[in-house]
């Protein structure tokens, strides 16, 4: 009996040993403004801008790998859905975090929770994995820095459309290029030369996909023509040649995310650990320097792409339909780790979806996700003041509250009435509507506000909105159609109004008290609350 207990604990101690020892090397190719574009998200039934570009890494991992249809960002603003991704929490329960400009430094005198909430990068560490970061990635974690490319650190070489697209000619231009890829190629090498003998999580954050481009970087560079994409441009902006200008740049620092992607698994393949590493590639919200985008709870703001591949434990080749949150990645990765002690987190591990074995709807009562935004540009409104949105989407719908339709949206129109429409931006202190980044799209709205091309575009994109809105996903992918006064669509409004109430309650979201609306998040001193010296607000 003995010898059998023995053998039995034997077994086990084996098996577990195995388990652990099974755990996959984790890369997080994390892109900063990365909105849901991959030439593997074309639909040939549904003319896309994905039609006009070519990712091939990205397709890789997709097609090797698990594709997430339906991924959001919980709020489309990067410092907050980094700060919500660190912890797996709402970000309004992410103190300062639930703020662009929120610090892991104290909070203005007084303690910052985000200093003591637990992040899955640490839990990871502490089970066993060595936590590596490059680049822009996570706030609050105390994951290793990887040493940085000391050479070329400036902003103009982190974006490759503005350090390769200023070459001189040719020469310069091609030994440009190669810079920028040696950074994520030496990065991923440091990584691999680690000889701890643990499993490895590795997050990079490019930032190329981040304003400001280079003008017609997009063509010059990658051959995105402007031409190609009439007809593809969202339906609330016109479709005219400054503003596919604008989308063709974007789109081409697209593509150079996907080939910094790509000498990182080079460097994974030649190193032998391709196949024992989990390669995830995602998002922090959609396209900037666009109204409905970044900063807001529209779909081109919230959609992003999210594609796995782990050939030791997924079935590859598949396309999932539930709906997941970036909130869900760190609970996921948990989940794989078989991390046990886990705190409390709003976020949902999607492991069962990475695993089955069928495409599309794998839980079909996974099909909600809740969505917000509070303070994005701290002085974008008098007294500091944020422009609170939540929202729930499902496959039909999407429901946004914004709890103070008197404020402006996308910040307040500073300086509206002398402004240069056709100036960049770059000090974004002196601009109108200073939550929308600087960009040819921005510059084209405001010159061409008062001429009949360009007026409903500006009042539809820039202008205050109602407390409620209310769209028919399904029909309306733009969401153009607002049917919050519809008698036809009361019902179903009303149910999802019910529905976000209620885990706004539950999840103790400080905006029902008004409480982002006070210290400590806003302290409307002379200093924060007004426009720059010298400038007129209308």
């Amino acid at each position: 009996m003995k010898k059998c207990i023995f053998t039995l604990c034997f077994l086990f101690l084996a098996v577990s040993t195995a388990s652990a020892a099974e755990r996959p090397n984790i890369l997080f190719f994390f892109v900063d403004d990365l909105g849901k574009y991959a030439s593997i998200y074309a639909d040939s039934d549904k003319p896309s801008l994905n039609d006009v570009i070519r990712t091939p890494h990205f397709d890789r991992v997709g097609r090797e790998g698990v594709v997430f249809n339906n991924a959001f960002v919980p709020v489309a603003s990067c410092g907050p859905c980094r700060a919500s991704l660190a912890t797996g929490r709402y970000f309004w329960n992410c103190g300062s975090g639930a703020f662009l400009n929120g610090k892991a430094s104290d909070w203005r005198g007084t303690p910052n929770p985000m200093k003591t909430l637990p992040k899955f990068v640490d839990l990871l560490r502490e089970s066993g994995y060595h936590a590596w970061s490059s680049r822009k990635t996570f706030a609050f974690t105390r994951s290793r820095q990887s040493p940085p490319m000391r050479k070329f650190e400036t902003v103009e070489y982190q974006r490759y459309g503005l350090y390769v697209g200023t070459a001189a000619d040719d020469k310069e231009r091609a030994k440009r290029h190669a810079q920028t890829l040696a950074h994520p190629r030496l990065e991923m090498r440091k990584v691999l030369a680690d000889d701890s003998g643990k499993p490895f999580f590795f997050v990079y954050g490019s930032i190329n996909v981040h304003r400001p481009f280079t003008p017609d970087s997009g063509r010059k560079l990658w051959g995105i023509q402007p031409d190609q994409l009439k007809g593809l441009i969202p339906k609330f902006l016109p479709d005219v040649e400054d503003v596919r200008r604008d989308f063709s740049d974007y789109l081409g620092e697209v593509m150079a995310a996907d080939a910094m992607l790509g000498v990182m698994l080079d460097e994974l393949e030649k190193a032998g650990e391709l196949n024992n590493t989990l390669v995830i590639v995602s998002g922090d919200h959609g396209i900037p320097g666009v109204p409905r985008g970044k900063t807001n709870c529209y779909d081109l703001a919230t959609r992003v792409p999210l594609l796995v591949r782990w050939p030791g434990g997924i079935h590859a080749g598949r396309r999932v339909d539930d709906f997941v949150s970036v909130m869900d990645i760190g609970p996921t990765l948990l989940d794989l780790a078989n991390v046990k002690e886990v705190p409390p987190m709003d976020g949902r591990s999607f492991l069962k979806q990475l695993t089955a074995r069928k495409s599309g709807w794998v839980d079909p009562q996974r099909n909600t996700v809740i969505i917000g935004r509070e303070l994005h540009f701290h002085s974008a409104r008098d007294g500091n003041l944020p422009y609170p949105m939540r929202a729930i989407r499902t496959p039909e719908h999407l429901y946004v509250r914004n709890f103070k339709p008197d404020r402006w949206p996308m910040g307040a129109p500073y300086n509206l009435d002398n402004a240069d429409a056709t100036r960049d931006y770059k000090r974004l202190e002196d601009a109108p509507f200073r939550d929308l980044d600087a960009s040819l799209t921005k510059s084209w709205l405001l010159k061409n506000r008062g001429n009949s091309l360009g007026q409903s575009a500006y009042q539809l994109t820039l202008g205050k909105r109602p407390a409620e809105e209310f769209f028919a996903v399904d029909k309306d992918a733009d969401q153009l159609r607002n049917l919050a006064q519809s008698p036809r669509h009361a019902k179903a409004k009303a149910q999802l109004a019910t529905r976000l109430m209620k885990v706004l309650k539950d999840a103790n979201d400080p905006r029902l008290r008004d409480a982002f609306d006070g210290p400590p998040w806003v302290s409307p001193t002379a200093s924060e609350a007004n426009p720059r010296k010298g400038s007129k607000k209308k």
